[in-house]
This record gives structure tokens, sequence and C-alpha cells, in this order.
């Protein structure tokens, strides 16, 4: 069924107190969307984010941001003050998150809310514990242990901690039982308030789409809980890192430095650690965007230490079994695979095989020297279409630092007879396609340039900060969404 939807990470909404949380704003979104005709938000990964603020290199995979917990509840629920929140600094900025301010001033105001609290005595506390007993002790533990030892990555803890010996584990959590509770804390309201923000959306037939990154942060509670699930050496260290090889891109490639998965070991246990991560994602979102799709078929191993991409060799992933097993223990969810960039005929295999759709990002089409498979007459029902991704700039933005000849190809490909609101061209090339699902970035409907970007992958600093103002989104624009969206038959 032809459906559409809008791409806003959670961070870019315009709530108080510097960065998007889970408030009223948020809510109000949701009404925008179902005003808008829209079927689905998308949103970025939820984890909670350490260095270079990425929502792609999380302490958890299966954790929240805290940073997300809306701190107006907060005070309506008595645990703190409007003026303990507005005491604080949170950056001078509207329209762009100061992470450094917001993490000096976030927990500080958690804090007091937990002091403030009677959580021992919660029986939905206790509960939620419970429930998530497969993650929570080893993340609250881990952030814990991080903040004994000053934020420093757990491979620079002692040797018994950093090993996870009994005796040391058996120490720490008791010396740091109040730190762990706050940060169990912490987690309980970021899941009571975003399944309540979730099932409002869902009450106005608005679906969730979320990210799932291929792989975790070296610097997390998932790699030190689990060294089995890694090419470890014995002493903890990566073997290897993941990343992409030199293209016309980058000379050098791209240094992730993620640890990479020992396959063979995920395969005789079953995927047990991914059934329980990929079945906590559909807890979360109704739809889950598999990032980097091709790494399951085969993946790009980096000697650990390198500085650069260029000395790295593919080796096979999972393939089809991973999917296979998937569909039999949690069955047919549905899925966004993140096929993009330079595919191998296996890739396209694998992603057949499986069933789901693959993307389209009409910003890769225009290149003037070649058809290109993301050019809409050569697209198939069973695809997501997008004007540009988090990872773009925007349509207007790139529009407009394309190389001539591109541009011209742009424009006779799309009738564009006027510079004046160009976005809306690619918006209805993109709407008008066959492809089954839509989804736009909110920073095109609202005809931003490069100011609205979102992240220039590679780099560092300046990425995942852009927000939303208050007002930016003008009367009647819900209402323009809807009749383009009606006009090619993606309103329900």
């Amino acid at each position: 069924m032809r459906a559409s939807g809008i791409l806003l990470p959670i961070s870019s909404i315009p709530s108080p107190y510097g960065i998007g949380s889970f408030s009223r704003e948020a809510y109000e979104f949701v009404d925008f969307l179902a005003q808008a005709g829209q079927s689905y938000w998308q949103i970025l990964p939820l984890g909670p984010t350490g260095y270079g603020d990425s929502p792609y290199q999380s302490f958890s995979t299966f954790a929240g941001n805290p940073y997300y917990i809306d701190l107006e509840e907060l005070v309506k629920e008595g645990l703190i003050t409007q003026e303990q929140c507005q005491s604080c600094d949170w950056g001078d900025m509207e329209a762009y998150v100061d992470y450094e301010k917001i993490y000096l001033s976030r927990f500080k105001v958690l804090r007091e809310a937990f002091l403030n609290s009677s959580i021992r005595e919660e029986e939905g506390f206790w509960d939620f514990v419970g429930e998530n007993d497969f993650w929570l002790p080893d993340y609250a533990l881990y952030m814990a242990v991080k903040d004994a030892h000053e934020g420093k990555s757990w491979s620079e803890w002692e040797e018994d901690i950093r090993l996870r010996k009994p005796g040391a584990l058996a120490q720490y959590q008791e010396e740091l039982k109040e730190e762990i509770l706050f940060y169990e804390f912490q987690q309980y309201l970021f899941n009571r308030q975003w399944k309540k923000l979730k099932g409002y959306a869902n009450s106005r037939k608005i679906e969730i789409i979320g990210d799932i990154p291929i792989y975790v942060a070296f610097d997390s509670a998932d790699t030190w809980a689990n060294p089995a699930l890694f090419q470890f050496d014995e002493k903890g260290m990566p073997t290897g890192v993941a990343g992409c090889p030199p293209d016309s891109f980058s000379a050098t490639g791209q240094l992730w430095g993620n640890p990479l998965y020992r396959w063979e070991y995920h395969k005789e246990t079953g995927y047990e650690w991914w059934m329980k991560r990929i079945s906590y994602c559909y807890q979360l979102y109704d739809v889950v965007r598999i990032d980097h799709f091709r790494g399951f078929d085969e993946y790009y191993n980096i000697p650990f230490g390198d500085e650069t991409a260029e000395f790295g060799k593919w080796e096979k992933g999972p393939g089809y079994d991973l999917f296979q097993v998937m569909k039999q223990k949690i069955g047919n969810k549905p899925v966004i695979a993140e096929d993009l960039g330079f595919l191998t005929p296996s890739v396209g295999k694998l992603l057949k095989k499986t069933g789901y759709p693959g993307m389209k990002v009409l910003q890769f089409a225009f290149d003037s020297r070649e058809d290109s498979d993301y050019l809409p007459h050569n697209y198939t029902a069973n695809s997501v279409v997008y004007t540009g991704t988090h990872d773009n700039d925007t349509t207007l933005g790139w529009f407009q630092s394309i190389k001539r000849s591109d541009r011209s190809f742009a424009k006779e490909y799309l009738n564009i007879k006027s510079s004046k609101e160009v976005e809306w061209y690619f918006i209805r090339a993109a709407l008008a396609s066959v492809s089954e699902t839509a989804v736009i970035p909110m920073q095109d409907y609202l005809g931003l340039g490069g100011e609205g970007r979102i992240n220039i992958p590679s780099t560092l600093g300046e990425n995942w900060k852009w927000r939303l103002v208050k007002g930016q989104i003008k009367e009647g624009l819900a209402e323009k969404i809807c009749d383009i969206c009606r006009l090619y038959g993606r309103v329900k």
C-alpha cells in the first residue's frame, strides 16, 4: 500500500532545555504528521550518545538516551522544580544543540529527580528492571564504573573489572549501588515516556520507523559485557574494525572503528544476541531500518590500529542465515534495508531473498555521466524513496552545490523551470514514484539550505545538532503536504 512519512530525529524537536525530547512539542509534531496525511515518522537511533554525539556510536544498543526524557513531565510529577530546570545553562543557540552544555546540565537535573523520587517503592520500576534483565544490569554497572573512571573507555580500566572478574564485579556492584540505581531510574523514565509517545503516535495511525545500526561502539556496555560476540584478542582488544574502502568520495576510505562480529560464534548460539536485539527494537519501533545492510553479506575488516581504511579486506558475513532465523523466531516483521553505496550482485541476491525493500535516494540519481538506479524510472514498487537522508545535505543545499552539468541534468529530468522552491520538484518526484513508501526529511519540506544539514560522514564536532525552531512550521504546510501526498495516492 502506498504511503509517506517524514524524517525528523527526536533531538531536532523544538523542546525546551536545549535538545528535543518526549515533550509536548513531540506530541504536537505527531498531530502535524496526522494533519499532513502521513503514515510514518522516521527517527534516528535512540541510544545514549558519547564521543562525537553520534547516535550510531552509542554506549548501549538497548539503552535510551536520557537527554530525551521530558523534564516538564518530571516537574508535573513533583520530582524537580521549574526553577531548577531554568537555572541550568542549556546553550544559547535555539536552532542547534550544544551537547557539552546538555551533558553538564541534564544529569544534574535528573539526579535531583532521582534523589526526590521514591523509586525503590515503585512497583512499575521493579517490573521494568525484571523485564530488561538481559541488558539493564550490565549497562547500569558499566555507566557507573565509567563515571568512577572519569569517563574513560572500559579498555583503560583496571584489568580485574575490564575483564569482568567475579570479585571485581561484586565489589563495584556494592560500592556503586546508588549510581547503578540512578542509571536504571533514567532508563525507566526514558522507556515509560517513549512508550507513551509511541502509543499516542500509533493512536493517530502514525507508525515509527526506527534505526538499528549494524555495529555497536567499541566503548559500550555491549562489548564490555559480551566480548565473545566480537573479534577480540585475549586482552579484550579488537583484531580488526569496521569501515569502508577508498572510493571516489574518499581516497583513504572510511575508518568507523567499530568492532566486528565473530559470526561463527553467533551462528553457534542461534544468533541469540541478535534475536534479543532485534526483538527489543520492535518494542520501540513499528518498522526497523537496518543500517549498512551490505555488512550482512560481506564486511570490510580493517586491521586494528591502522589510521586509514586503505588496507582492509572483505570477509563473508552471515548472509541469509541470520534473516531466516529472525523470520522463524520473531516473525516476518517490517524492515527497510539500507542498501546504499556500491553493491555487489551477492548483496542484491540477499536483498531479494529477504524480500525487504531497499532505499532509493534522489540526490544520488543525478550524475550526468551515467544512468542510475536512483533515477525514478528505474525504481520498483518494493522500495522506499527519500529525497535525502540524515547523511546528505538538504535537497536545496545539495542542489546549489553540485556540478553545473549535474544540475542541468536534474533540471531537464524534473522539468525545473524556476529556482524558487526547487526542493518541491524533488519532493514531487519522490512522491510520484512507484516506490510504495516515500520519506521526506523535514528540512526539505521547510525549504532549508545547508544550515539544516544533520551529519557530514567522517567528520566530528558539528554534527547531529540541527533543531527545528518554534514557529518554523508555518500554518498551511500540513495541508500542502497532505494535498500533494493525496495527489499521488499516499494518504490512507
